[in-house]
């Protein structure tokens, strides 16, 4: 199941598109679909958790936790929306399509992809991208 919360003033759109979506790119990696709960927050919010359970002292767009249980992907999923929206303005593209981007990179990451190298950020995005273009929004 996936669910989506907030710790902010911010609501997801088209969530059961979006969860929809996300199970299929789960199941054409090769998994199941188990518990996944989205976080969307603030940078605050997310630059604690990312000091305090990765003693990361930086910002970020996303940290993922790995509670997989063998191919069954289980995972808590922190998102900054400021960070997403500044992201957006930086790369040139809508809120929309990088919010979509960083939803699927954490679960990409839950599939084994990382993004460590160049070459492995450069596949990341290749999977990113081929994610993206299988995202049916209802109008």
């Amino acid at each position: 199941m996936i669910v989506f919360d907030s710790q902010i003033d911010f609501q997801l759109e088209n969530e059961q598109d979006i969860k929809t979506w996300i199970e299929s790119i789960v199941v054409s990696e090769g998994f199941k679909l188990g518990d996944i709960l989205y976080i969307f927050c603030d940078d605050d919010f997310l630059h604690d958790i990312n000091v305090k359970f990765l003693n990361h002292d930086t910002l970020t767009d996303i940290i993922t936790f790995d509670y997989n249980l063998g191919k069954q992907i289980n995972s808590e999923i922190y998102i900054s929306i400021p960070r997403v929206k500044e992201n957006a303005q930086s790369f040139k593209t809508t809120f929309e399509n990088e919010l979509h981007r960083v939803i699927i990179h954490g679960i990409l990451h839950l599939c084994g992809y990382k993004d460590e190298t160049d070459s492995q950020q450069t596949e990341m995005r290749l999977k990113e991208d081929s994610a993206l273009r299988k995202l049916i929004l209802s109008t």
